[in-house]
């Protein structure tokens, strides 16, 4: 979901000050309980004193996460806000009808997401969206240990036998930047993506052009041309390959892109795109990020995703 241009970006210096102030301890008030990992293998924590840190997410479905503290609301939302995604969230976790009445289809409700269809509805175009309110991506919740691993949940849904699995040969799964998301409530994409995506990314991967570790996201070598599956023409990505999606991408995002390069969170977009071969899923992701300041970038992850049929 895509359009309509916020104007109320965050500095990225009071982002990067609020993110590192903000421990696992104060998040603790935000509602809930036990939190889920956020960090793994080459990941600096957000919060170096609140380790050791469990290093797996927790199961979805599990107990409740932390939500941002109200201190954050004016950064992250407020409980009380009109955006119709997060209405329908309401809808979904407490039974509140939109004020226009339209129910949305809850696909699937835990305590930390739900799950909806995207638009055009039909079997490949999803969304996942968190029970808290948390508008999007410059959110500072997002990248502390507390916060609920929303991708990886999106995975275990969207993957083939996953409880709202996306029926489509390539899946991709993307968030746009504020600036190019039309609705205020974050939301996962859970979409397609076109064969010569995977093929394109593979080739890469053999050509050494993706990053083997997160410290080296940035670096010129592991940038590269994609295809826009919309028609778009060519956009750059920056490209890594992990092999769990159990580390906050979030907080690598804004580790090792953001805080290294002096850009604003809030103008990031994020794609992950399984590594899929004959035989089914080949247990790695791609993980691509871009942003307006590199040639060719984008601050939305519309261009690689197929919403339609």
């Amino acid at each position: 979901m895509n359009g309509t241009r916020k104007t109320n970006d965050m500095p990225r210096r009071r982002f990067v000050a609020l993110s590192g102030a903000l421990g696992a301890g104060a998040l603790l008030t935000g509602a809930g309980g036990g939190a889920s990992a956020a960090t793994g293998p080459g990941a600096a924590p957000a919060d170096a004193s609140c380790c050791p840190c469990p290093t797996d997410p927790a199961p979805p479905g599990g107990g409740q996460n932390p939500c941002p503290p109200a201190h954050l609301q004016n950064l992250c939302g407020s409980p009380a806000d009109t955006d119709p995604l997060w209405q329908d969230v309401q809808y979904c976790t407490r039974g509140i009808v939109p004020p226009s009445g339209q129910k949305p289809d809850c696909l699937k409700t835990t305590p930390n997401y739900v799950v909806l269809h995207g638009k055009p509805e039909n079997q490949h175009d999803y969304l996942l969206l968190p029970s808290c309110r948390i508008t999007g991506i410059e959110c500072p919740f997002l990248v502390t240990t507390s916060v609920a691993n929303y991708w990886q949940d999106a995975w275990e849904n969207a993957r083939r036998g996953g409880d709202v699995p996306v029926r489509y040969d390539n899946i991709g799964l993307g968030i746009n930047s504020q600036a190019a998301r039309r609705m205020n409530q974050l939301h996962i994409h859970m979409a397609g993506v076109l064969p010569g995506t995977q093929r394109r990314l593979q080739d890469l991967e053999a050509a050494g052009r993706v990053a083997p570790q997160p410290s080296q996201w940035g670096d010129p070598q592991f940038r590269a041309l994609m295809t826009g599956a919309d028609g778009s023409g060519d956009r750059t990505y920056r490209i890594l390959r992990l092999g769990t999606l159990t580390q906050n991408l979030f907080d690598l995002v804004n580790l090792y892109v953001v805080r290294r390069f002096g850009l604003d969170m809030a103008g990031q977009t994020l794609i992950v795109v399984p590594k899929m071969t004959a035989a089914g899923f080949a247990g790695s992701f791609y993980v691509l990020n871009s942003d307006s300041s590199l040639p060719s970038g984008t601050d939305t992850c519309d261009h690689l995703l197929v919403y339609g049929p």
